[in-house]
């Protein structure tokens, strides 16, 4: 049975943080492909700061074009809305029902699973692969949810802080692939 890992989020815009880690679960671990989940807009949130979901997986297709083992997936734009895991892990499973599917979560994440939409049924029914956040520590409790892989990389890099940069017209084109840079430079995107 393939192991796919999946790595959840709104890459708003996709970053090398994003990059490295996909990177590192790809070649670190057991896992056959890492597919990254573009979760959709949130109604909640402020549509000038946030791309629309297709140019968001335009730039997360420039950042992988011809890199192998690691994959980007619009799922979850064809699901109803709000968008929760539990409810694209179950289409996932439907539509490839020999595949194990493994959550990439950083350990922030694991600190509010329990928040989630049916966490339990997550938790039960799939394995979580952990890596560490800047000045995130995980209880014994929170630790025993997944494999925690202290090796990977730390990277402190977010979306928000990338975003802020172009608002205020900072060049920030190494924290980004480059043509998703080039990408964002010629639309004016986030600015």
């Amino acid at each position: 049975m393939k192991k796919i890992g999946l790595y959840f989020g709104t890459f708003n815009p996709i970053h090398i943080g994003h990059l490295i880690i996909a990177q590192y679960f790809y070649n670190e671990t057991d896992l056959y492909e890492v597919w990254l989940i573009l979760s959709p807009r949130s109604p909640f949130k402020i549509k000038e700061t946030i791309a629309d979901d297709r140019q968001r997986l335009y730039m997360a297709q420039l950042a992988l074009d011809g890199i192998s083992g690691i994959k980007v997936s619009d799922i979850e734009f064809t699901l109803p809305k709000p968008s929760y895991s539990a409810t694209t892990l179950k289409a996932l499973k439907d539509r490839y029902p020999e595949t194990e599917f493994v959550l990439l979560m950083g350990a922030d994440n694991v600190k509010s699973i329990k928040k989630w939409h049916l966490y339990e049924e997550v938790i039960s029914k799939h394995q979580i692969y952990i890596y560490p956040r800047p000045y995130i520590r995980l209880d014994a409790d929170e630790a025993e949810l997944g494999v925690f892989f202290e090796k990977a990389p730390l990277i402190d890099i977010s979306s928000t802080y990338i975003r802020d940069c172009l608002k205020k017209k900072k060049d920030i084109r190494f924290l980004l692939h480059h043509k998703v840079w080039n990408y964002i430079d010629s639309t004016g995107l986030y600015r």
